[in-house]
């Protein structure tokens, strides 16, 4: 029943330990919600206040449980499988080493920098091998970037 919807299982553990603290942060404020009588400006502004973060809430809770449990997130059939390590030179002159992850809550929080196959620059490196250069565009306009190394996951 449940798709691991290309999780690592270090990343399938955080994203249950989040999933747990958020619905003991939401069951904390539930109750009061209901249970507050409508009091002066400053009671009503304050129950609206604790309303909007129980929205915010539940939308993080929905989006990690369609994470965990294959949702609408889902795998993508085409880009750069997750797990593809790449080498970039970029324009720059500077040298960065890269790791595809399948959703952006699966970057890990070590050396290696991440990236999504559908972002800009993943899908610009798609399709390409070692020596090839690619051009993505970034918020300060167009980029260049030389692969140095590709390796897809075995």
């Amino acid at each position: 029943m449940t798709s691991t919807g290309g999780l690592s299982p270090a990343t399938r553990a955080r994203l249950e330990r989040e999933l747990e603290q958020l619905r003991e942060q939401r069951e904390a404020l539930a109750p009061r919600l209901g249970d507050d009588p409508l009091g002066d400006s400053a009671d009503q502004a304050d129950l609206l206040e604790r309303a909007e973060v129980v929205s915010r809430l539940d939308q993080r809770i929905s989006q990690i449980s369609d994470l965990l449990h294959g949702g609408p997130v889902g795998e993508q059939d085409s880009g750069l499988p997750s797990g593809t390590k790449v080498t970039l030179k970029f324009g720059d002159g500077s040298v960065e080493d890269m790791v595809v992850v399948g959703i952006a809550d699966e970057a890990e929080e070590d050396d290696v920098s991440s990236l999504t196959a559908d972002s800009p620059l993943g899908r610009a490196i798609e399709g390409h091998k070692q020596g090839d250069k690619i051009t993505y565009r970034t918020p300060q306009g167009e980029a260049s970037a030389e692969i140095l190394k590709l390796e897809l996951p075995s």
